[in-house]
């Protein structure tokens, strides 16, 4: 296994200089991504839907992803506020044991799961068919069946929990099906933005952030004045490079790359905190959600991660939006919105500024963290490059854990995707398109990849 410096590659040459990438042969490029013709999700402020009434019945929602990390604590908190929530139809990808009990306590009239796991899950059920007592829910599979969850009719709103290009025709179903989206499948922006945004628009839905920088963002423009946002501002907590020189990460190994200063989660989204890649992608989010020029969208290190993210506006005022790190609140106000749900103390734990403490905040490190660069210049250029960004990404650090690259490696595979794709990069991608073009990034790094291995 062998490392390689990180030199400037076209795509990010001048990046950082607030200057203009160079144009790709079929897109017309703008220096802060900006594009007419794609609508904002919330262009710098959000209001009440027309005409809205304070809730008298559980919110129906359907849940994509019901066994992951998305899903469980999207299932806690329906099961801590029945009262608020009714979960319609569920889908899963292999885990039938998880499902099944799932199944069994929520009572989904519809459940989606792999295509090879349906006489399985048939079975485990038949197994409590008495304990059931004649209830049955209807079971579907596949792609289709994935769609047909998230387009449930008598639902108003899905949560999608699936990870990767997976997500994205679920999703383009249920807009299409007029549904709110509590989106938690970062692809849907960062690959699909230049598709799905126009479709949410047409279709008149909401899509409501359920990750917790996004989510800090939406609170925090809840009723701004059209043109009162001004700059948004990005928390990181720094990963676990984020005490070390940068002429250590030549050596750095995955287990160095693991050791996440503050939350103990899965090791992919680990690794992309260790090289602040979670917040690159977190800027293209931000562009497509609020429509802010990456000009104006900044990243600040925060080791305490209190607070998720922060406005400033035309004034010079500065909203954040402070909370203890856990993700079910996110999840509850993407639900929720835009009502506020009210919550037992013993179960979220109010912030308590005493035992918080100290609140400090630090300059990105660019030689540290390269992914900054990349993921603006990436955002910059617009339409299938910023799914071939993060595709490329995810398999580069696959690539890292399997210990057939050094550390280093990612920024060098994940640029060298950027710079091969400039020359075929589409401007407004089909839904096929951006399809493609994950595949091919993901193509593209592992045959990069097999070589250095």
């Amino acid at each position: 296994m062998q490392s390689v410096n990180v030199k400037s590659s076209k795509l990010t040459r001048g990046v950082g200089r607030r200057t203009t990438c160079r144009a790709p042969t079929r897109v017309a490029a703008s220096g802060n991504g900006a594009n007419n013709e794609i609508p904002a999700a919330w262009p710098g402020t959000a209001a009440l839907p027309e005409g809205y009434t304070k809730r008298t019945t559980p919110k129906p929602i359907s849940i994509l992803g019901c066994t992951g990390s998305i899903g469980t604590q999207t299932l806690d908190i329906c099961r801590e506020h029945p009262e608020s929530f009714e979960v319609k139809a569920l889908s899963a990808g292999s885990n039938v044991e998880l499902l099944v009990e799932q199944i069994k306590e929520f009572k989904p009239e519809l459940v989606s799961i792999k295509e090879t796991k349906v006489g399985e899950l048939k079975e485990a059920l038949g197994a409590f068919k008495s304990e059931l007592g004649g209830y049955a829910p209807e079971i579907v599979a596949g792609v289709e069946g994935m769609c047909e969850v998230a387009a449930f009719p008598s639902i108003e709103a899905t949560v999608t929990g699936i990870v990767g290009c997976a997500g994205l025709q679920p999703t383009v179903a249920a807009i299409e099906a007029g549904k709110d989206i509590c989106l938690a499948n970062k692809e849907t922006l960062i690959a699909g933005g230049p598709f799905i945004l126009p479709l949410a628009k047409k279709n008149g839905i909401h899509i409501l952030p359920a990750d917790s920088e996004h989510s800090a963002l939406f609170q925090c423009i809840q009723g701004l004045p059209e043109g009162g946002l001004r700059r948004i501002i990005l928390t990181a907590s720094g990963g676990a490079f984020r005490d070390w020189d940068a002429k250590k990460l030549k050596d750095a190994k995955v287990s160095d790359a693991l050791k996440h200063p503050n939350w103990d989660m899965g090791k992919k989204i680990t690794i992309d905190s260790a090289t602040l890649m979670n917040k690159g992608l977190e800027v293209i989010e931000a562009h497509y959600l609020y429509g802010t020029s990456y000009d104006d969208i900044e990243i600040v290190i925060h080791p305490q991660s209190i607070i998720h993210s922060m406005v400033e506006t035309a004034d010079s005022s500065v909203l954040a939006q402070l909370g203890w790190p856990d993700m079910r609140l996110p999840i509850l106000y993407t639900l929720s919105w835009p009502e506020r749900q009210a919550t037992s103390e013993v179960t979220w734990p109010r912030l308590d500024f005493i035992k918080m403490g100290d609140l400090t905040f630090r300059t990105p490190d660019h030689e540290k963290y390269p992914s900054m660069k990349i993921a603006y210049a990436a955002g910059r250029a617009g339409g299938t490059m910023t799914g071939v960004l993060s595709a490329a990404n995810e398999q580069a650090v696959e690539a890292f854990l399997n210990e057939q690259i050094g550390y280093l490696d990612i920024f060098k595979y994940v640029e060298q995707a950027c710079d091969a794709h400039q020359n075929d990069l589409v401007a407004s991608p089909s839904l096929e398109d951006i399809i493609h073009y994950d595949q091919w990034a993901r193509d593209f790094v592992a045959e990069q990849t097999k070589v250095i291995a």
